[in-house]
């Protein structure tokens, strides 16, 4: 952002979304511009949902999927209307892709493979997710040259290095990793469908994710804010979920629960979950495993 940004130039900022994107913005000096999606069209971002939030200042979009929190995939079709829009206002596109490798029956497609779109892109990913090495602090940006070398000159202002264990850690992750990303991605396939179901059942009714590892449930039916139901099942049942208005207006009446845990400790989550709204009255319980 830094790299990018003049005081007052503005970035929409795909909502719901990871809680630093708009900060990132701020920190900048710019102003994030929020374009909420909804669960009704699947989370997508639209042509037309960008287009009514540009302004003359309007620099950039920054949007991430694979979602966090949703799990939403862009489509093909939805990625090309950005990028029409992109090319016809002269905008950079930020893309975030860290969880480009954890999909479900769909394909991930690199925004900046899209006709015309390598010249204005900003791909950012990392071995966080992809690789399990989430705290090894190991991340890379793709951009055109002017723009890296405005980034590398700041980089060496602000850190030194990524540590030296993890980036070779992370060698033997892309040439030896394969077999292991094939078989994670297969485990939280399975955790997913099992968790869309159960919530479904019990009353919180749940987006199908087809990226990331998150689920997105409802809990618009039980009449609580999603800070209340948060508290209330943490303090209760020892569950933790995070309210999805943490991920922007857009994420409010939601929460995020994610199935990177062991299965046991998902079991374990979801049948106190059940026990949680049946105490309650919000939900008869559901056969357990």
């Amino acid at each position: 952002m830094k790299s990018i940004l003049d005081p007052g130039d503005e970035v929409l900022v795909v909502e719901p979304c990871f809680v630093a994107n708009a900060a990132a913005v701020e920190m900048a000096g710019g102003v994030p511009v929020v374009v909420p999606t909804s669960v009704e069209h699947e989370f997508q971002v639209t042509g037309a949902d960008l287009e009514a939030r540009i302004t003359p200042r309007t620099r950039a979009i920054l949007m991430s999927y694979p979602n966090n929190p949703t799990g939403a995939v862009l489509t093909p079709e939805h990625m090309a209307q950005v990028a029409a829009v992109a090319e016809k206002y002269d905008l950079l596109v930020i893309s975030d892709e860290i969880y480009e490798r954890l999909v479900y029956g769909v394909e991930h497609i690199c925004f900046a493979t899209l006709p015309g779109m390598k010249e204005r892109t900003v791909v950012m990913s990392g071995m966080s997710k992809s690789y399990a090495m989430t705290g090894w602090r190991i991340g890379y940006a793709l951009a055109p040259e002017p723009i890296i070398a405005a980034m590398k000159k700041l980089h060496s202002y602000l850190i030194m290095s990524a540590p030296t264990m993890s980036q070779f850690a992370s060698i033997q992750a892309l040439e030896h990793g394969e077999d292991d990303v094939a078989q994670m991605r297969d485990a939280y396939d399975t955790r997913r469908r099992f968790l869309v179901e159960r919530f479904n059942a019990m009353g919180l009714t749940c987006f199908e994710p087809r990226g990331a590892f998150y689920t997105f449930p409802s809990i618009v039916s039980t009449g609580w804010t999603d800070e209340d139901f948060c508290e209330r099942l943490l303090l209760e049942d020892r569950v933790a979920v995070i309210p999805g208005s943490a991920f922007g207006e857009s994420g409010c009446g939601f929460i995020r629960a994610s199935y990177s845990s062991s299965d046991e400790n998902i079991f374990r989550a979801i049948e106190r979950m059940e026990r949680f709204m049946q105490r309650h009255g919000l939900r008869h319980a559901v056969p357990t495993l």
